[in-house]
């Protein structure tokens, strides 16, 4: 029988009577939103409550960050997941990660420790948990997952056709490429970051807004403190010990996706003789090293698949494309980037962060930041490999020659960095870095055009005017822009359709059809809302148009989201745009019954169980939603699901997102998608639901004195 708390009984081993001592010197308070704050006098222990308590939260979303990252996925999902296993085990090399344990500093094998014990110790004390393939969690397991991005993984721009035409022989089950459609095939486009200087705000203090687009349950929301200068608030990636987005007392960090080059497909010119395989390099062959791989994957039982997979000196070969077959040189787990991950979550100024991102072993996202001395600024990528800019690194290159290595790492100064602009501001969302400071602040000739490939987008725009014109700014203004629920993407897109039904005669066989939705759409502001007709004509509209035979444009047009757009809507034949708009009143009338259906009436929230894989039923309760996707300019992102409900259901978008404003004390605010509980019937299952819906954000409890006195529970993990 367990014992009771954190004590233990005769029969239990040493081990266990480690994990129940450390468990003794970490208190977690759970406050009124069930969000953890976990104090203790050490970083190691505030570590192991950490985990502990996203055990609690959801074991499973911990183990399965990992399973992915081991490549096992198709293990305990079947066939579908092959390919991303493949791509995870070509890359992702468990030794390595287990080397970087042995040399990791003494401080870090510390928190490494406690975080494999915070873990065991859960797994310990609830034996009703089953895991899935995890049963025991080591040290280095955390060297695996070294960044917290939603999309961490640097491959080149390999292809799936790629993989299957040197490794995927094989059709039916088993192949490489079955893939299934999952939950996180939803857009995820994007994240939007503001850092505001003492000149814009009515306070005088600077600001950060986090808003990371992500699956609704990507991340947990947290507090860690130590005695060891650890205060730590903001989301953590399933599976991490430290805050990825967030805040401590002195600064601020938000991190939004980068498309800063940082990996290479390198093209390899083979020669095979007899069973050895050779490629070309300097005018001379070296050998190819193999080695075998297999893959398991469940489908009535457990299957296997073994390939013999191949290296080069330039890194794993993951692929064939026009005859070559492609090595990927990259970056994506390293020893340094969990030290980056870690140390600026400590930073205690400019100085202390600038310091941190000296290690260059952030390979996937841009940073944002402001502190309490009234500093701001931008970072865009962080590892950059510097190369000869003779080619096209967006493309693969020649990999025979030694003009397309890499010739070391970009310092930090030779990257795209704002400091403190003149303006006051700082934006990103996933969009250019030249205009992070407003239009035209950042010549985009001073450096490689594989350094900042990023192309404008609206929601960048909308941001741009939105905190260029005002001033003043106070927590709530912030939030006012962060959540505004225009969609700039139809300054682009209905413009030439209202000219077309204007032009529309009587005499057309679509002018009684569409007389009366031209009206609507004419009226519309471009503001989405639950009671908006006009956005579900306009959206189904949109999505038609955008994913029908999108008509050729140049490389440099396809980069920006605005000139893209622009150029398919104007390409396509004006009877086409008709006749789409037309299909899309039809549909909703054989759908609904009626065509004029308000956009809240079918973009829903509804959250009725803690699944990794929601479940979605038009007969069970849900919320009208007047938010739209960020694919259309808005700044808050609600990516909906359309599966075989008449109704479709956000899976993604805004999930945890803060404002913080840093001054003599931190003030700060939060809101997450549904609640922090991933058990129906908690009272934080859904107490946050009605708040996220409608953009509105709680009190962030960052001082013990508030988080006392709105507490809900305290207690050591194991009680």
């Amino acid at each position: 029988m367990l014992s009771v708390g954190c004590s233990v009984s005769p029969g239990d081993t040493l081990q266990q009577k480690k994990y129940a001592d450390q468990a003794s010197r970490v208190t977690i308070i759970r406050d009124k939103w069930g969000v953890p704050h976990i104090y203790t006098k050490t970083d190691a222990d505030a570590v192991f409550g950490l985990m502990y308590a996203q055990c609690e939260e959801s074991f499973e979303r911990v183990e399965r960050n990992y399973i992915q990252k081991f490549g096992r996925m198709a293990e305990i999902e079947g066939p579908g997941y092959l390919y991303s296993d493949f791509k995870m085990r070509l890359i992702y090399d468990t030794a390595a990660a287990i080397e970087d344990y042995k040399k990791s500093p003494a401080w870090l094998v510390k928190l490494l420790d406690a975080f494999a014990s915070g873990v065991n110790y859960y797994l310990y004390k609830h034996p009703e948990t089953t895991p899935l393939l995890l049963t025991h969690f080591e040290p280095w397991f955390a060297l695996m997952l070294t960044d917290g991005a939603y999309i961490a993984t640097n491959d080149g721009g390999l292809e799936q056709q790629d993989i299957q035409t040197l490794y995927g022989t094989k059709t039916g089950e088993g192949a490489l490429i079955n893939s299934t459609k999952k939950i996180t095939d939803a857009d995820i486009t994007g994240s939007n970051g503001f850092a505001l200087a003492p000149s814009k705000t009515l306070s005088k203090n600077a600001m950060l807004y986090i808003n990371p687009h992500v699956t609704f349950d990507f991340r947990i929301e947290a507090h860690i403190v130590s005695e060891e200068g650890l205060n730590a608030y903001g989301a953590v990636t399933w599976g991490q010990f430290f805050v990825f987005q967030g805040f401590n007392e002195h600064c601020g960090w938000m991190h939004t996706s980068s498309m800063a080059d940082a990996a290479d497909l390198y093209e390899e010119t083979i020669v095979k003789k007899g069973t050895d395989v050779f490629y070309e390099y300097n005018d001379s062959l070296r050998q190819v090293t193999s080695n075998q791989l297999t893959l398991k994957y469940k489908k009535d039982g457990m299957h296997t698949r073994t390939f013999t997979t191949w290296r080069t000196h330039h890194g794993p070969v993951m692929g064939s494309r026009n005859n070559k077959w492609l090595s990927l040189k990259e970056q994506n787990r390293t020893l340094n980037g969990l030290i980056q991950s870690w140390q600026r979550t400590k930073a205690k100024d400019y100085k202390d962060f600038n310091e941190t991102m000296q290690l260059r072993a952030n390979n996937s996202t841009n940073t944002l930041y402001a502190d309490d001395k009234g500093n701001i600024a931008y970072w865009h990528g962080n590892f950059i490999p510097r190369r000869n800019a003779a080619y096209d690194w967006a493309l693969p290159v020649p990999g025979n020659i030694t003009a397309t290595e890499w010739n070391g790492i970009h310092t930090v100064d030779e990257t795209v960095h704002v400091q403190n602009p003149s303006g006051g501001w700082i934006q990103n969302c996933n969009s250019t870095p030249f205009t992070a400071a407003g239009f035209n602040t950042i010549s985009p000739d001073a450096y490689p055009s594989y350094m900042a490939p990023d192309g404008e987008n609206f929601r960048s725009i909308q941001a741009i005017h939105e905190l260029g014109r005002k001033n003043n700014f106070t927590i709530d203004s912030l939030i006012a822009v962060g959540t505004s629920r225009y969609l700039g993407a139809f300054d682009s897109l209905l413009s030439p359709l209202l000219k077309d039904l204007e032009a529309l005669p009587l005499s057309n066989p679509l002018y009684a059809l569409l007389k009366e939705p031209a009206v609507i759409l004419k009226a519309w502001d471009k503001r989405s809302s639950v009671n908006s007709i006009a956005t579900t004509i306009a959206v189904f509209w949109a999505y038609s148009i955008l994913s029908g035979n999108v008509p050729q444009v140049s490389k440099e047009t396809a980069k920006h989201q605005n000139l893209l757009f622009t150029a398919i809507v104007n390409k396509t034949p004006s009877e086409r745009r008709l006749e789409l708009l037309a299909e899309v009143i039809k549909g909703l009338e054989r759908l609904y019954g009626n065509w004029k259906i308000p956009w809240g009436d079918i973009n829903r929230f509804q959250r009725i169980s803690g699944d990794v894989h929601p479940r979605f039923e038009d007969n069970r309760p849900s919320f009208p939603v007047g938010m739209a996707s960020s694919l259309f300019g808005s700044l808050p992102s609600y990516e909906t699901e359309w599966g075989d409900n008449k109704k479709g259901y956000g899976v993604a978008g805004n999930s945890f997102v803060a404002v913080v404003e840093f001054g003599k004390k931190v003030r700060a605010k939060s809101i997450v998608a549904g609640g922090q509980s991933f058990t129906p019937g908690s009272i934080n299952f859904n107490d946050q639901e009605m708040l996220f819906i409608e953009g509105k954000f709680k009190d962030v409890l960052f001082y013990k004195e508030d988080v006392l006195k709105q507490k809900e529970r305290t207690y050591h993990p194991g009680e």
